[in-house]
């Protein structure tokens, strides 16, 4: 009886030391958005993000209606497959994403994003995305609560947080998005699951390091990395 009241205590006072430190050997990814690429040197910018510790391409389709702006469409990203030699992380801001599933999974996407608030019928979108092979992520903008994930948390494989309102670069980022995002990494701690937690919009070495202590995986870095002088170093400064 003893023994299990010593490793009951010692599990008492270790775990939340693991836990903390845990968050040091997370992995740290970089995935820098092509909607801030230079449009007539594409490929250019294309093979930099291959050559560079980036880890994914992180691909935003906007439609216009979901929001302020229109972006790019299947052509595109056709071609940004044909070159691309890292995972395309693609991000719908649109309206019933569910038309366009196997597109999408035809132009090379990996992992999937669709918005809460365009989902009628989210569970069963996440599943559709699914069984189209893709990896599911949902995403949340500055407004929406975490809460409203509690029923499909167990079935996706990402969150997305925006830290800026969807629809243009180059905005600054919203401070709330560290509690927001530390609150959801208590939550899939408490819970036990191990979906990916990324954070979009004005990302930049003034805020990476606070993001990852916070519980964030991955960050999507627009206007940071392309309009620096060196993208390269520019990555390799979020990591």
């Amino acid at each position: 009886m003893r023994t299990i009241d010593d490793f009951l205590f010692w599990l008492a006072m270790i775990l939340p030391l693991y836990l903390h430190l845990n968050r040091y050997f997370m992995p740290r990814l970089i995935a820098p958005s092509v909607l801030s690429a230079d449009f007539g040197n594409l490929q250019r910018d294309i093979e930099m993000i291959n050559a560079s510790n980036a880890d994914w391409f992180h691909v935003d389709v906007m439609d216009g209606e979901f929001v302020p702006n229109i972006s790019f469409g299947f052509p595109v990203i056709k071609t940004l497959q044909k070159h691309a030699k890292k995972p395309l992380d693609v991000h719908l801001m649109i309206i019933q994403p569910d038309r366009y599933l196997k597109e999408f999974k035809a132009c090379g996407a990996e992992l999937l994003t669709v918005h809460v608030e365009a989902c009628t019928h989210l569970h069963r979108t996440i599943q559709a995305i699914k069984a189209e092979g893709m990896k599911a992520g949902v995403a949340l903008n500055p407004h929406t609560s975490i809460h409203v994930l509690a029923d499909i948390l167990s079935e996706v494989d990402m969150v997305l947080i925006m830290s800026v309102n969807p629809g243009f670069g180059g905005q600054k980022f919203i401070p709330n998005t560290l509690q927001k995002v530390a609150r959801l990494a208590e939550i899939r701690q408490d819970l036990g699951l191990q979906f990916l937690i990324e954070v979009d919009g004005g990302v930049s070495d003034a805020n990476a390091h606070h993001l990852f202590e916070a519980g964030a995986d991955v960050l999507v870095a627009g206007n940071y990395v392309f309009g620096h002088q060196n993208p390269t170093e520019a990555i390799d400064s979020l990591k």
